[in-house]
């Protein structure tokens, strides 16, 4: 089994006697995470509230029924937990109690999970996401040597857990996780009034990727107005489908200072929902799936290390862009995506003037390791 960077930090996390929350689209790993993790273990609780037993099990308890149900168990994993109502209440209980049981609990989404959770149990959980297989874990597992054979298949069929450990179904195994899993949450949240219209969205930021997203193009391009156009794109971050970037801007008149870029958590998703799964020399989107796959890498790679660095894009009127900048501890690193090695790109005058002390880096095929790791 492919060990997942995250599964050393929520062990660690045993000892502060928190409730865990594993939070990530569907097919991306959690259960599997999960059933590692009962190594050793042997009073476990598993309930899955896709059934609803379980959910019945959960739903309504007050302090004395759910101590009944979870404290004879060292471990208690809760699955597809925003299907029960008023998770968040009921998982603040549970902190309150103070079990010597540790409990891990797992959502698809963070649409009414997460909306519950922020406010009733506030310091009383440990929050993960887990993303697809990042290249890291990958080259772990065998080599970077490996991967870098590998690179054009994770551009175009993504990094799935399926995918990877059954490539020769990889177009089955997305078109069937686009089409029948990954719009679940959203289709049952009651905030969607047009089910259809979330498909076109995500088939028009597809086909924008690597662009400057304009939310008025969209609404125009789908018949709705603004505000229901950043509303769904907001959605679709919560159920892990795709991410926004928010231009940066401190100094310069010109600047964008409001511009969104969308990128999405997995190439294969973002090919499989324009059915495009070309080889890369037959395509003309290369470039942007190269600064996909890099950007979600680096978002993967901070996540996981507890690196909580913002990320943005940067462009002003006079046309001049930096694809990537990363902000921390007061310190401004630039980045460049480059598919071909030999592309020349320096960081604009007017960025390096306005923000002198800035870094810059051209990420390509021959150096991006030490950018993902």
């Amino acid at each position: 089994m492919i060990q997942r960077v995250v599964t050393h930090s929520i062990i660690n996390d045993y000892k502060r006697k928190k409730v865990i929350v594993l939070l990530g689209a569907r097919q991306v790993g959690k259960t599997t995470l999960l059933s590692g993790l009962l190594e050793g273990k042997k009073r476990v609780l598993s309930l899955n509230c896709d059934n609803l037993d379980d959910v019945l099990a959960l739903e309504g308890k007050s302090s004395t029924e759910l101590r009944q149900l979870l404290s004879p168990y060292e471990l208690v994993f809760i699955d597809e937990a925003q299907r029960v109502r008023n998770i968040g209440l009921t998982l603040k209980m549970i902190g309150d109690l103070k079990l010597d049981t540790q409990v891990i609990v797992t959502g698809s989404s963070s649409l009414d999970m997460a909306n519950d959770i922020n406010e009733p149990a506030t310091g009383r959980l440990l929050e993960y996401n887990l993303y697809p297989f990042s290249l890291s874990e990958l080259a772990a597992d065998t080599s970077q040597r490996e991967e870098n054979r590998l690179l054009e298949n994770r551009m175009i069929y993504g990094l799935y857990p399926e995918v990877v450990t059954e490539p020769a179904d990889a177009k089955r195994t997305l078109m069937s996780l686009t089409n029948n899993y990954l719009y679940k949450d959203l289709f049952a949240y009651n905030g969607i009034k047009k089910p259809e219209l979330i498909q076109k969205l995500v088939r028009a930021l597809a086909l924008q990727l690597g662009s400057e997203v304009s939310y008025n193009e969209l609404s125009n391009l789908l018949g709705v107005d603004r505000a229901t156009v950043e509303t769904y794109i907001g959605l679709l971050e919560k159920c892990f489908v795709v991410f926004r970037l928010d231009s940066f801007s401190r100094n310069l008149r010109n600047e964008i200072k409001k511009g969104k870029k969308v990128y999405f958590y997995d190439n294969g998703v973002r090919n499989a929902v324009i059915s495009n799964f070309a080889p890369l020399a037959l395509r003309t989107d290369v470039g942007a799936l190269w600064e996909n796959l890099m950007v979600s890498e680096r978002v993967k790679r901070n996540a996981y290390a507890c690196n909580y660095a913002q990320l943005y894009f940067w462009r002003n009127h006079d046309q001049q862009e930096i694809d990537l900048i990363e902000e921390q501890d007061g310190m401004l690193h630039t980045y460049e995506f480059k598919w071909n090695a030999k592309a020349k790109a320096k960081l604009p005058q007017a960025f390096a003037k306005a923000y002198p002390g800035s870094t810059f880096e051209v990420v390509t095929p021959e150096n991006f390791w030490p950018f993902v790791c």
